[in-house]
């Protein structure tokens, strides 16, 4: 009966333990696309688009940004990406109702604050659209973004995510042709086992640590607003892991002196006074 109470405790404590943190998960603040943070405006999103990187245009997880532009031109976001998180970017360009002259080929690319081209894992990040078609639609998914890295790698790290949106092949005659992209990008958080030890000492958000506006004063001339998530930058400070560690060594230690009191006196003989 003792044993029986001692695996029950036992079990209860680690549910109690699993259950919290799957309280605090589901209680941390998750984007949403329906989500109201601010003034009908803002929630409309930007509705036009840089043309390089230092005058891309800053937009929020799960906010549409939308742009007119001609045949041709290079589109620019930025967003912020934080520890943990997996953005996935999709763009929708309206094309031309004139008659084109042929078929066109959109991509889209996705560069971190080094400008370092990120690998998608997966979706159309190229797609070629019919002479005929009214739209085309192109996606990519990042990595997940990772708290610290070797320098010699490529692995996405936190901070600004460039997007860029652009035509890459079209016959000549149809280059200044007007159209209208739309942009959005989600994030999901990935979770602890998506987590490595170390950190950076700060995020990779160009133009962050020069000139920085005061008092809420527009940041200078040719950079992007230096955007960041709801509530700051994690740079790898928490993470779910150490909340399944923790209640992994509860359990161990419970399970450990569940198995000292089923095996203690196992073949030991019976202690009987003498004479007795």
């Amino acid at each position: 009966m003792r044993i029986a109470r001692l695996l029950t405790v036992a079990a209860v404590a680690g549910a109690s333990l699993l259950g919290g943190v799957g309280v605090a998960l589901a209680g941390s603040p998750a984007p949403s696309a329906g989500t109201s943070t601010g003034a009908d405006a803002e929630d409309a999103g930007p509705t036009e688009a840089g043309t390089s990187f230092r005058t891309a245009t800053a937009i929020k997880p799960d906010q549409p940004a939308t742009a007119g532009a001609s045949t041709g031109d290079y589109l620019y976001w930025v967003l912020p990406v934080d520890t943990g998180q997996r953005a996935t970017v999709k763009a929708e360009v309206t094309l031309p109702e004139a008659a084109r002259h042929g078929a066109a080929t959109w991509q889209l690319d996705v560069y971190d604050g080094l400008r370092r081209r990120q690998a998608c894992t997966y979706g159309a990040q190229t797609r070629a659209a019919a002479k005929d078609a009214a739209s085309v639609e192109v996606s990519c998914t990042l990595r997940t973004v990772r708290s610290w890295a070797e320098p010699w790698s490529n692995d996405p790290l936190p901070g600004s995510y460039y997007v860029r949106l652009t035509v890459v092949d079209l016959p000549q005659a149809d280059l200044g042709l007007p159209v209208r992209a739309k942009v959005t990008a989600a994030v999901a958080d990935a979770g602890g086992a998506q987590a490595v030890d170390g950190a950076l000492a700060a995020p990779l958000v160009p133009g962050a640590a020069t000139a920085a506006p005061q008092d809420g004063a527009s940041p200078p001339a040719g950079q992007p607003a230096a955007a960041e998530p709801d509530g700051g930058w994690s740079s790898g400070r928490w993470s779910d892991r150490w909340a399944w560690t923790a209640a992994g060594g509860v359990l161990a230690a419970l399970a450990g002196i569940a198995g000292y009191r089923l095996t203690r006196g196992a073949g030991r003989p019976s202690r009987v006074p003498p004479g007795a």
